[in-house]
C-alpha cells in the first residue's frame, strides 16, 4: 500500500489543501452559485444533519433520473427487488433511463451533447468526463462534496486524496466521483498445471527469472511443446494486453491494458514516454527471450481466447493467464473432466526489477458524474445525500452488493452468505435463482469500491489467497495531476494515438523477433518523427502550471 512517506511534502500539503478546499468551502461557480446561501434554497427533503455512517432518509419522497447501464448478463427488471428496498429504505425513487452496454459510451455522449441526460450519470471511466468539462455540462463535483459526508470519510480516511489530484482537471476541479477501495485490487497473473510441476519435481515461481527457469524445465521435458500459451490478444489493441499490464508491472511500467503513452519519473521528477523508457525495453528483452527459446508459443499474440484455452486443456501447453474467475470457472472446471488428477493454480504476479509493487491509481474505479441540470433542482442537496449513501456508505455498498439480510443473504461471523436456492456468478449453477438476475444487486452501476472487507466477501477461496497476497505490496506512487486545457488536448489526441500505434506494432516486432532488439534505437528515433518529445514537453508543461497554480 502507499504511504505518505512516499509522498513529497508539497505534494502531501497540496493534497490537503485541496480535500481542504472541497471540504470546507463547497463553493460552486456559474449563476446557480454553489455557496451555503444557495444551496439554502435547494434542500428540499434533504436532512438537517445527515452524517457519516447514518441512514439517509428523504424528509419526503423524492425521485431522481440516473443512467442505467443494461447488462445483457443480467437484463434490468422493473420487478427487481432492489428498486423496491431502495425506495423504503431512502424515500427515494430511481428513475433509470435504459440504455445498452454496447451503446453506453455513445449514449451517454448524445444525451449530454442535446441537455438531455439524467441527473445522476454512473459508470464513467476516468478521463471519459473530460469531454464534457469545458461545455459545462456536468458538475464540477469536487465543489460539493461538502454534503458528502461517506465519501470524505472514505478519502481521508484511506488516504486517496493523490488519487483525487490525478482526476482535476486544469481548474483544479474534478467532475468525476469515482469508486474508492481501501486497497489496491489486482486481477491478473500466470496460472500453472501444479501436478505437472510436482510430477518433475519443480516448485511454482514467485519471480520472472524462476518463471525462466520453469519453462526452461518443462520445455525439457516436452520438446514438442510450447510450454506457455497465452490469451486476450484479440479483444484490445494490445497484443496479450493481460500479460503486458502484469509483467510491466514487475519491470515498474504501465504496459498492455494500462498502457499510456505518458509516464511521470518519480525519481527524475518529470513526465516521460512510456515505451521509450529503459524499463519497457527491459520488459520487452524478457518476452523476446521467452518466445525466442520456444518456452513461449508466438501464437499467444494472434490467437483468440478460445484458441488458446483449447490448448491448455488438450494438454499442448501448461502455464497462461489467468484470473481468479477464470481459473475456478473454466480452466479447472474442463481440466478436471478431461484430465485425471489435473490440478492448476494461479500465482502472485511474479516479482522483478521492479520489487515487491503494484501500480498507482488502481484504488479508483469508475464513478459518478452529475449533469449540471441537478444543480437548478430543488432537491439538490438530498440528491448529494443519496448519492453519498447508496454509492459511498458502508451500509449502502453492502446493500447494492448482497441485498437484503434474511432475504437474499445471511449474515455469518462477519461473512456473507447467500440463502439457500440463490446463485451468483455461477456459484451455485443448480440454484433457481440469481442474485444479479432476478434481484438486481451486485450491478455493475452501483457495486463498486469499497472496504477491504467488503470487495474480498464475494471472492472464491483462490482468489481470497491470491488478493491477500497481493495486497501486502506497495503502492508505486500515483501520477501527480497534469491537467491538459482543451486546445492543448485536440494537439495532444492528434499526436497520441500515432505514437500509441508504433509503440504496440514495434513491440510486437521486437518480441516475435521481426525486427532484431539492436535496432531499438531506430525505433526511439521513429517515434521523435512522430513528436514524441513534443507530446512530452505539452504534459510537462501542464504538470509544472498545475503545480504553480495549486501547489
Amino acid at each position: 500500500m502507499q504511504n505518505a512517506g512516499q509522498l513529497s511534502r508539497r505534494q502531501i500539503l497540496a493534497a490537503a489543501g485541496f480535500i481542504g478546499l472541497a471540504t470546507v468551502t463547497g463553493c460552486g461557480s456559474g449563476d446557480d452559485g454553489g455557496d451555503s446561501k444557495d444551496l439554502s434554497k435547494k434542500r428540499n427533503g434533504a436532512m438537517k444533519d445527515y452524517r457519516a455512517g447514518q441512514q439517509f432518509k428523504a424528509a419526503k419522497p423524492l425521485s431522481f433520473s440516473m443512467l442505467h447501464n443494461n447488462n445483457p448478463v443480467y437484463p434490468m427488471k422493473d420487478g427487481w427487488l432492489f428498486w423496491k428496498e431502495l425506495t423504503k429504505r431512502t424515500g427515494v425513487t430511481l428513475k433509470p433511463v435504459d440504455v445498452p452496454l454496447a451503446d453506453y459510451e455513445k449514449k451517454r455522449s448524445v444525451l449530454i451533447g442535446a441537455g438531455d441526460a439524467p441527473f445522476l450519470i454512473p459508470k464513467t471511466y476516468h478521463p471519459s468526463e473530460v469531454a464534457f468539462v469545458s461545455s459545462g455540462a456536468i458538475l464540477a463535483v469536487s465543489e460539493y462534496v461538502d454534503l458528502m459526508p461517506n465519501f470524505r470519510d472514505k478519502v481521508r480516511k484511506w488516504k486517496l486524496e493523490p488519487e483525487l489530484d490525478s482526476i482535476r482537471q486544469s481548474d483544479g476541479k474534478y467532475y468525476l466521483l469515482p469508486g474508492l477501495h481501501e486497497k489496491a485490487k489486482s486481477g491478473y497473473s500466470l496460472s500453472f498445471r501444479t501436478d505437472v510441476l510436482d510430477k518433475h519435481g519443480l516448485s511454482l515461481p514467485t519471480t520472472w527469472d524462476e518463471v525462466y527457469d520453469v519453462l526452461k524445465a518443462l520445455k525439457e521435458e516436452y520438446p514438442g511443446k510450447y510450454p506457455f500459451s497465452d490469451r486476450w490478444s484479440t479483444n484490445t489493441p494490445f497484443p496479450c494486453g493481460a500479460l503486458f499490464s502484469y509483467l510491466g508491472q514487475a519491470f515498474g511500467v504501465r504496459a498492455g491494458w494500462t498502457y499510456d503513452n505518458i509516464s511521470f519519473d518519480h525519481k527524475a521528477k518529470k513526465y516521460v514516454f512510456t515505451g521509450a523508457q529503459d524499463s519497457y525495453r527491459q520488459m520487452v528483452e524478457y518476452l523476446r527471450k521467452l518466445v525466442a527459446e520456444k518456452l513461449m508459443d508466438p501464437e499467444s499474440f494472434s490467437q483468440t481466447d478460445d484458441q488458446a484455452v483449447q490448448k491448455l486443456l488438450a494438454e499442448k501447453t501448461y502455464v497462461m493467464s489467468a484470473n481468479p474467475q477464470e481459473l475456478v470457472q473454466n480452466y479447472r472446471y474442463n481440466l478436471e473432466k478431461q484430465v485425471k488428477g489435473a490440478k492448476i493454480e494461479m500465482v502472485p504476479v511474479p516479482l522483478g526489477p521492479a520489487g515487491p509493487v503494484v501500480l498507482g491509481g488502481s484504488r479508483l474505479e469508475n464513478g459518478v458524474m452529475v449533469s449540471s441540470k441537478a444543480l437548478k433542482s430543488d432537491s439538490f442537496v438530498a440528491m448529494m445525500q443519496f448519492l453519498d449513501w447508496l454509492w459511498y456508505s458502508d451500509e449502502g455498498q453492502k446493500f447494492c452488493k448482497w441485498g437484503v439480510e434474511g432475504v437474499t443473504y445471511t449474515g455469518s461471523g462477519g461473512g456473507y452468505e447467500l440463502k439457500p436456492g440463490i446463485s451468483l456468478m455461477g456459484s451455485d449453477p443448480d440454484a433457481p435463482k440469481d442474485l444479479q438476475k432476478d434481484y438486481g444487486f451486485f450491478n455493475g452501476v452501483f457495486t463498486y469500491g469499497g472496504s477491504w472487507d467488503l470487495v474480498s466477501s464475494s471472492f472464491s477461496p483462490d482468489e481470497k489467497k491470491f488478493q491477500d497476497a497481493m495486497a501486502q505490496r506497495e503502492q508505486l506512487p500515483i501520477d501527480p495531476a497534469h491537467p491538459l486545457q482543451s486546445f492543448e488536448q485536440e494537439q495532444a489526441t492528434l499526436w497520441d494515438t500515432p505514437l500509441k500505434d508504433t509503440v504496440i506494432q514495434n513491440t510486437l516486432q521486437f518480441v516475435l523477433g521481426k525486427r532484431p532488439m539492436s535496432q531499438w534505437n531506430a525505433y526511439l528515433s521513429e517515434l521523435k518523427s512522430k513528436n514524441m518529445q513534443q507530446l512530452v514537453d505539452l504534459h510537462n508543461k501542464a504538470y509544472e502550471r498545475f503545480k504553480k497554480e495549486n501547489g
